[in-house]
C-alpha cells in the first residue's frame, strides 16, 4: 500500500518538467518508496541511496560565496566597515544618525567608481528594515521600472518598506525617472539613486525635489590600505586563510594604482593573490599586476570637464607646471588632442590676447605640429605650447571688449550708421548725403582725423577697448590714452 500511494502522487514540481525527466524521477522515488519500514537496515539504506536529483536541494540556487570576486565577499556589512566617506558615515554625521534611527529619506548619491555608492543603498535597506530591490538603468527600460514599482506597491500594501536602488540612474530619459515621482512622494517607496554624473546636469529637477543628493568622494589610499589589510586578514570572506605575505609598501602601491577605487584595490590584490608563488606578493607579482594601470577619466563625464577646467585656469594664472600637468592627466586619460590644441587656441585668444600677438600664431604652429606628427611626437608640441601659455604676459581686454560690444548691440538694437561713414557708390546716395564730411585720415595730420566720429551718435564716447598694463598691450594703452585724450580735445569735449 505504502509503494501504491507513492505511486499515486507526483512529487511536487513534476508538472513541470518533460515527461521523459518525469519517469525517471518516479522510478527513483518508487525506489525508495519499496523501503517503507523503519527498521535500522531500511534507515541504512535508505541514507545509502542518493537524492533525487530532479528535486531541487535547498541550497542549489543560494549564491556560493566562493565564486563571488573578493570585493562582493568584502562588502561593508554594517556603517563601521565602511572605509572613508567619514563626511557622510562618521558617528555624529545627519545621514549615519538617521540611518540607525530608522528614518530615512530618498536620496541620489553621486561618486566615482568604487567610493561606496551601492554599499550604502544595501545598507540603507539594511538599518531601514526594508525589502531592497535594485535594477540597472543600463539594462532596464520602463518594463523593469514598473515591475520593481508593482512590487514595492504590494510590500507596499502589506505594510512593508521597499528601497528600490538605480544604478546609474543618469542613463534613464526624463520620461524614465518621472516614472518614480508619484511613488516616492507616497512613500511607496525609498528611492536610491546612484550616479557618476553631475545630477544638476544628469537627473531631472522634479526627482532632484523629492530627493537628497549625497556626494561620495574618492577613497583615499591611506583608507584603501585599511581595506585591503582587512580582506587579508578575513578568514571568513577575505583572503585570511591563505596566510599571504605582502609588506606595506606593496599595500600601498596597489591603493594608489587603485586611483580612489576600493573596488578595484580589491581586485588587484586578488589576482596578486592568485599570482603569488609561495605565498608572498613580491615587486615581479606586482609589476605583472600593475602593469596596465588607469587613471579615472570619463570623455563626456564630470571628470572630463574638471579637468579641461584646471587647465585652463592654470595657464590663466600663470602657473606653467600645472598646465603641464592638467594636459599630460587629460592626454593620459584618452582625451582627442585636437580637442585640446583647440582648447589652447581658445586660450590664447581670451587669457594671452593682445599682451602677447605671438600666442595666436604659436598655437597654431603647435595644432599644426601635431596634425604633421600625431601622438606621441606631436604631444611635446601640445606640452610647449600650456607651458609657453602659462609664462606669456595675461590681458582679457580684447576679450572683454568683444562681450561688451555685442551687449551694446543686443541692447542698442538697429543704430544707424553716421552718415558721413556710409558708403555712396551712386549719384543718388551722394545726392541724399551718404558720404558727405568723411576725413580721409591719411590727408590729415598725423594720419588721423581726430574730430572724425565712427561710432552711432547714440554711443558716441563709449569705451570697450582698456588696454591692461601688461606686455605688448602696456605700449598700446600708453598710445591709446594719448590718442583718446587728442580727440576729446579736438572735439572740445
Amino acid at each position: 500500500m505504502a509503494v501504491q500511494a507513492k505511486l499515486a502522487v507526483d512529487p511536487p514540481g513534476h508538472a513541470r518538467l518533460a515527461p521523459c525527466v518525469v519517469r525517471c524521477s518516479r522510478q527513483h522515488d518508487n525506489w525508495r518508496g519499496a523501503f517503507p519500514g523503519r527498521g535500522w537496515a531500511a534507515r541504512r539504506i535508505m541514507a545509502a541511496m542518493p537524492r533525487n536529483p530532479f528535486q531541487p536541494a535547498s541550497s542549489l540556487f543560494a549564491e556560493p560565496e566562493a565564486l563571488k570576486p573578493l570585493a562582493e565577499r568584502m562588502r561593508p556589512r554594517n556603517l563601521d566597515e565602511i572605509v572613508g566617506q567619514r563626511r557622510l558615515v562618521a558617528p555624529d554625521r545627519a545621514l549615519r544618525r538617521a540611518m540607525e534611527a530608522g528614518r530615512l529619506h530618498s536620496m541620489v548619491l553621486w561618486g566615482p567608481p568604487g567610493c561606496g555608492k551601492t554599499t550604502l543603498a544595501l545598507l540603507v535597506a539594511q538599518y531601514a528594515d526594508a525589502d531592497f530591490k535594485a535594477i540597472s538603468a543600463v539594462l532596464s527600460g520602463l518594463p523593469e521600472v514598473r515591475k520593481a514599482l508593482a512590487e514595492a506597491e504590494a510590500n507596499f500594501a502589506q505594510g512593508r518598506r521597499t528601497v528600490l536602488f538605480v544604478d546609474e540612474v543618469h542613463r534613464f530619459n526624463k520620461t524614465q525617472q518621472d516614472a518614480f515621482l508619484p511613488h516616492i512622494e507616497r512613500g511607496v517607496i525609498l528611492f536610491v539613486g546612484a550616479t557618476t554624473e553631475n545630477p544638476s546636469f544628469e537627473l531631472n529637477s522634479a526627482l532632484l525635489s523629492r530627493c537628497r543628493v549625497h556626494v561620495l568622494e574618492a577613497v583615499s589610499a591611506d583608507d584603501i590600505v585599511a581595506a585591503l589589510k582587512r580582506a587579508l586578514a578575513d578568514t571568513e570572506r577575505g583572503l585570511g586563510a591563505q596566510r599571504l605575505d605582502v609588506d606595506d609598501a606593496s599595500l600601498q602601491l596597489i591603493a594608489q594604482a587603485a586611483d580612489g577605487d576600493v573596488r578595484r584595490a580589491l581586485t588587484l590584490l586578488e589576482i596578486a593573490a592568485e599570482l603569488a608563488e609561495g605565498n608572498r606578493i613580491d615587486q615581479a607579482t606586482l609589476e605583472q599586476v600593475l602593469a596596465d594601470r588607469t587613471r579615472r577619466f570619463d570623455k563626456q563625464g564630470e571628470q572630463f570637464y574638471d579637468q579641461i577646467s584646471a587647465l585652463h585656469k592654470s595657464v590663466r594664472s600663470s602657473d606653467p607646471d600645472a598646465a603641464v600637468y592638467w594636459l599630460a592627466r587629460m592626454l593620459d586619460g584618452g582625451c582627442d588632442p585636437h580637442y585640446l590644441a583647440r582648447r589652447m587656441t581658445r586660450m590664447a585668444m581670451e587669457d594671452v590676447g593682445l599682451a602677447e600677438p605671438r600666442a595666436w600664431r604659436m598655437a597654431l604652429d603647435a595644432w599644426d605640429t601635431y596634425e604633421r606628427l600625431g601622438s606621441p611626437e606631436g604631444e611635446l608640441g601640445l606640452a610647449q605650447l600650456a607651458i609657453w601659455l602659462a609664462v606669456a604676459p595675461k590681458s582679457n581686454a580684447a576679450y572683454m571688449a568683444w562681450n561688451q560690444a555685442r551687449a551694446a548691440v543686443r541692447e542698442a538694437g538697429t543704430l544707424e550708421v553716421p552718415m558721413h561713414l556710409r558708403n555712396a557708390p551712386t549719384k543718388l546716395m551722394k545726392g541724399l548725403g551718404y558720404g558727405k564730411g568723411y576725413q580721409y585720415d591719411h590727408d590729415a595730420e598725423g594720419g588721423i582725423a581726430l574730430d572724425q566720429q565712427c561710432l552711432p551718435d547714440a554711443l558716441d564716447g563709449t569705451v570697450f577697448y582698456e588696454p591692461v598694463e601688461r606686455g605688448l598691450e602696456l605700449q598700446l594703452r600708453d598710445k591709446l590714452l594719448a590718442l583718446r585724450e587728442a580727440r576729446r580735445k579736438a572735439r572740445g569735449k
